[in-house]
């Protein structure tokens, strides 16, 4: 089996282990219901997408 030919430095394994975080999702305010969504996405109170309705409000 291949072995690494030296030790990882701490930093570096830190640098990486860095990435792997987890971020709040971006919330934007929509300008017609005020609710606060996820971008590009169903407006879930009405129901519409770029001032579209493509969604039953009840849904």
């Amino acid at each position: 089996m291949a072995n690494p030919k030296r030790k990882q430095s701490k930093r570096r394994s830190r640098l990486r282990r860095g990435q792997n975080q987890f971020y709040a999702p971006k919330l934007v305010k929509d300008a017609e219901s005020g609710v606060l969504r996820r971008p590009h996405r169903v407006d879930p109170v009405t129901g519409k997408y770029r001032g579209r309705q493509v969604l039953d409000a009840g849904a």
